[in-house]
């Protein structure tokens, strides 16, 4: 069985029911080599945007959580999050930027990584990422909509720490591919995160992945 899916969709209130419209994220972000599974730790009061050419995961998972934090005024804060998880995934051309904004006589600052983009694809294990925002074609194979999120066994679990309900709404699938992915994410996780060809820049002003 194979769904596809185009879109996107914005997170202004936890949604207890997740649509297919946002059934798959992908699975790429921060440049964790080692780390805990997802949002065990506080998030950071910036959000960063992904994109990649494509993304092939084995073992996917997708369930609602809400993500603990802060404001970059150090305020604490929660943002409503889809955690999507792979087991493995294979990522090629990806680009991460994030924008640090009103730094004392710079402005707004921007990190930029790119990896994958060589040949040789990103590779991860164990990958867990919280999504805010999702554009992508989206191919999922033998796909459950509507498991409970303890039950979504195709996938790596629920994150240990994550502030989800194992009675929710989940979803899964042996395995999902997406092209021309855009994505705004919390907080990625993985077990290892390997990146091929990894270039990373900072600049003046707002550049971002798109």
């Amino acid at each position: 069985m194979e769904s596809q899916v185009r879109g996107g969709t914005r997170w202004k209130r936890f949604a207890v029911v997740m649509v297919p419209s946002v059934a798959a994220t992908a699975a790429i972000g921060v440049a964790l080599a080692q780390g805990a599974l997802a949002a065990s730790f506080s998030v950071s009061g910036q959000s960063f945007k992904v994109t990649a050419d494509s993304l092939h995961g084995e073992g996917f998972s997708q369930y609602g959580a809400i993500d603990s934090g802060y404001t970059l005024d150090g305020q604490k804060t929660a943002h409503p999050v889809a955690v999507s998880a792979f087991k493995s995934a294979s990522i090629t051309n990806m680009c991460q930027s994030v924008v640090t904004p009103n730094i004392p006589l710079l402005g707004s600052v921007s990190l930029v990584l790119k990896a994958g983009g060589g040949g040789t694809p990103v590779q991860a294990e164990n990958l867990y990422i919280d999504v805010e925002d999702l554009q992508a074609d989206a191919v999922f194979h033998n796909i459950d909509i509507g498991v409970a999120a303890k039950d979504a066994s195709k996938g790596p679990g629920i994150g240990k720490g994550d502030q989800a309900n194992p009675y929710g709404f989940a979803q899964q699938a042996d395995s999902a591919d997406l092209t021309d992915v855009k994505q705004t994410a919390w907080a990625t996780t993985a077990g290892t995160f390997k990146l091929s060809g990894l270039k990373m820049s900072l600049s003046k002003g707002v550049k971002e992945c798109y």
